[in-house]
């Protein structure tokens, strides 16, 4: 669900419940575009966060404290002289915009009562956070928006804050719409009934237009213009309950999920659209807001901070391969060189039988039985015409072990790549980024000036416990992958690989015990999800005990050979695998 006019209202309502009254006790901007203020209120303390990030804008209240940079952005050290201590003294939504303001009472430089507003914008790639005077002169935003960016408004300091109209919308809370009303809105729309519904009220987003739709049993789909009077009526009073909910603020938080336990929407108002799935109620909108998109945000971070690095191996990768194929080429160009040998071989056997300044020479081929035509050079002799094909089998044979030393090379570079893309793919945190780094730094591919102490990391591996108790440690990346196998990992443990592909290493520590069926099939379904393979429906996967699994002297960090195992296929789905935080 989008974060529409209603959901909105359903926040401010929360906000205003809790921290109404607070003081702003410390302020920090984490991230670029997101800020996070420590209130103090009556009993305790909350942590707001407001995120303004393009590709997801959040607003809700949390515990958990995030980690700031130790040099604050001038928003930040903005936001601090003025309003660090404090007070909120109104917390409001103007109509049914996507806007929250808070307007803070504080004591200027001599000692002034006076009051400044915050606001708050959750409009997509246009979100922004402002902060404006009482004369509504923008001190600042988190985001500067020029002419040039828009020709709607600007925001830069000095500009006057305004809220851009939203046109042909009518807001049906200040004006409840009539039967007739409400058909002359919808009606005039040459489009599907829920189109028409969100396209002419403020604040409603399709799907609670077509939720609208649902509780009055009309197809969601049906042209606007074709409803009869029978069914406008069911659809009017079924928006007509729909506003009176929003308008008394009788909120019920909920997550839906779907068959496999992934969220797929919430809202701030009951779905009755998703009847037939799983529902999660809460008593707080910022607790559906931090559990539906939290990971998706920190997934969204990641994916960003890790673009950088993703390049670097990306087009490491892309180079490689290039030179792979190249290679691959000159080596099959090669397989004439036992031709060639043979060919001198036959010549110095029968080449006396050559009659002078012939082209070919057909005799019998002595490693055969068969005949052979070889072709000759007319202006050497049958001896010269010997030496030639040596030379050539000889230049060959050369080249041949040089390429299929460095067609290895190159593979094995080709596979240590894309094993750092999946590592990318699974990071979570900034460290397992960190991890990769290092790695790439190790290798060659990002250089460092000047000299580097030793670096500490805080990533660990994933840790789970099977159904049987057994603990099961998967590595986030390469490095990660040598510290459970070859150091965490004991010889009876057991080891598990996604076949051929780039995956995590799976380590399932056995304590000197036989492992159940159950717990070797958890284990393989934990190296098929965290492989590249992921998404395909069955997987093969190898194990063998940790004694038998080898790093070759000078390998790529993660490669190892084995030569004894066992393997099964199996799905990639851990839903039911317990994962510890460690």
């Amino acid at each position: 669900m989008a974060f529409d006019g209603v959901t909105i209202r359903g926040i401010v309502q929360e906000l205003n419940n809790k921290i109404l009254a607070g003081r702003i006790y410390k302020i920090a901007q984490p991230e670029k575009d997101e800020l996070l203020l420590t209130i103090k209120v009556s009993g305790g303390q909350y942590r707001l966060v407001l995120s303004a990030d393009a590709s997801l804008p959040l607003i809700y209240l949390t515990q958990e404290n995030k980690k700031s940079p130790l040099t604050a952005p001038n928003f930040c050290m903005l936001l601090r002289k003025h309003l660090q201590n404090g007070r909120i003294v109104a917390i409001e939504q103007p109509g049914l915009e996507r806007v929250i303001r808070f307007e803070i009472e504080h004591l200027d430089e001599m000692g002034d009562l006076c009051r400044k507003t915050l606001a708050m914008e959750l409009m997509g790639k246009h979100s922004n956070i402002i902060f404006y005077d009482e004369d509504k002169k923008i001190l600042d935003s988190i985001k500067h928006v020029s002419g040039m960016v828009s020709s709607v408004r600007e925001v830069l300091p000095g500009r006057t804050y305004f809220i851009p109209e939203t046109v042909d919308k009518k807001d049906f809370i200040k004006n409840p719409a009539t039967i007739e009303e409400f058909a002359s809105a919808v009606t005039q729309k040459a489009m599907p009934v829920y189109k028409a519904i969100y396209s002419s009220y403020v604040g409603i987003s399709p799907i609670l237009a077509q939720e609208i739709c649902y509780r009055a049993g009309v197809d969601a789909d049906i042209p606007a213009g074709a409803l009869s009077a029978e069914q406008m009526d069911a659809v009017h009073s079924a928006f007509d309950g729909f506003a009176q909910s929003v308008a008394e603020k009788e909120f019920r938080p909920q997550i839906i999920y779907d068959a496999n336990e992934t969220p797929v929407e919430f809202g701030v108002l009951p779905f009755s659209i998703y009847e037939t799935n799983k529902k999660e109620d809460y008593d707080s909108i910022s607790e559906v807001l931090f559990n539906y998109y939290a990971q998706r945000s920190a997934k969204t971070r990641i994916r960003q901070k890790s673009a950088d690095l993703h390049r670097i191996v990306t087009t490491a990768l892309e180079r490689n391969v290039k030179k792979y194929d190249l290679q691959c080429r000159q080596l099959r160009d090669t397989e004439k060189r036992d031709q060639y040998k043979v060919y001198g071989e036959l010549l110095h056997t029968y080449g006396y039988s050559a009659a002078p300044q012939a082209k070919s020479i057909t005799v019998t081929n002595y490693y055969t039985g068969e005949e052979l035509t070889i072709p000759l050079d007319p202006d050497l002799t049958a001896m010269e015409n010997a030496a030639k094909y040596f030379e050539k089998y000889g230049k060959l044979k050369r080249t041949y072990e040089a390429l299929t030393e460095f067609v290895k090379e190159t593979k094995a570079e080709i596979d240590h790549l894309e094993s750092v893309l999946n590592a990318l793919d699974i990071a979570e945190k900034e460290d397992d980024l960190s991890q990769i780094k290092e790695e790439l730094v190790q290798s060659g591919y990002i250089r460092y000036k000047g000299g580097r102490g030793k670096i500490k990391f805080t990533s660990r591996p994933f840790h789970f416990v099977s159904s049987d108790g057994f603990d099961i440690y998967v590595g986030r990346n390469n490095l990660q992958n040598e510290e459970i196998t070859f150091k965490m990992a004991q010889g009876n443990d057991w080891w598990f690989h996604a076949k051929g592909m780039p995956g995590s290493h799976v380590i399932v520590k056995s304590g000197g015990k036989e492992l159940p069926d159950r717990t070797f099939e958890e284990a393989g379904k934990l190296a098929a999800h965290f492989s590249k393979a992921k998404e395909q429906d069955k997987i093969e996967v190898d194990y063998v005990e940790r004694k038998h699994v080898k790093k070759p002297g000078g390998a790529k960090p993660g490669f190892v050979v084995y030569y004894t195992n066992y393997s099964l296929v199996i799905d990639a789905d851990i839903s039911g695998i317990r994962q510890l935080e460690d």
